[in-house]
């Protein structure tokens, strides 16, 4: 993998936690936890599906806002919205990374990238920040992941939005975020040791 900068690049974090974690897992609800741990004046969250839904809201002439939340306007665009993602990043893979890499976290130490889906995602923050960058991926039992609301929706969790990074990943660290509070600690503390503060 190259190391080299992006011309575009000019900010260097100090970590950059990448979390991956099928749908329901609870990456929000973890990027959230390490938010409150690490205090929102170094750390910023960045959302790698808020610039696609920017740039798909502005080109398809639709609300930006509600694709945002977890509502039924985002999931009557969610199949058309990943096919358009996937022909933006066959062109070119770190477009979406890059974007979230302009927002207005990146100003931070330390970022969180709440929502990678692909290996591509992966491989661009390693290839721009290879000292910085820690992938965790959150993990939560399919039970559990359905007392969330979670339901199987063929095209959309068998694709590789949700399948990409099912294997091939020696993930840094696996926070398991079912029901118990002492196993989620322990991910989270360990996550948190390998963060230099």
């Amino acid at each position: 993998m190259s190391t080299t900068m992006d011309a575009s690049i000019s900010r260097q974090p100090k970590a950059i936690i990448i979390l991956s974690g099928k749908r329901k897992s609870g990456k929000d609800f973890i990027s959230h936890l390490l938010l409150q741990r690490l205090g929102s004046n170094k750390c910023g969250v960045l959302h790698l599906s808020g610039p696609l839904k920017k740039q798909y809201a502005k080109e398809h002439n639709l609300d930006y806002e509600k694709l945002l939340d977890a509502s039924d306007y985002k999931e009557q665009y969610r199949l058309d919205m990943i096919q358009w993602g996937e022909e933006r990043r066959n062109k070119d893979p770190g477009f979406f990374c890059r974007l979230a890499t302009d927002d207005k976290g990146s100003e931070k130490d330390i970022w969180i990238i709440s929502d990678a889906r692909r290996k591509s995602d992966i491989c661009y923050f390693k290839d721009h920040f290879s000292k910085a960058t820690i992938t965790v991926r959150v993990q939560s039992d399919l039970a559990v992941r359905n007392n969330r609301g979670f339901v199987f929706t063929e095209g959309i969790d068998d694709a590789e939005s949700e399948c990409g990074l099912d294997t091939g990943i020696d993930w840094d660290i696996i926070i398991k975020n079912n029901d118990s509070q002492q196993e989620l600690e322990q991910g989270l503390n360990t996550l948190l040791s390998l963060i230099p503060l």
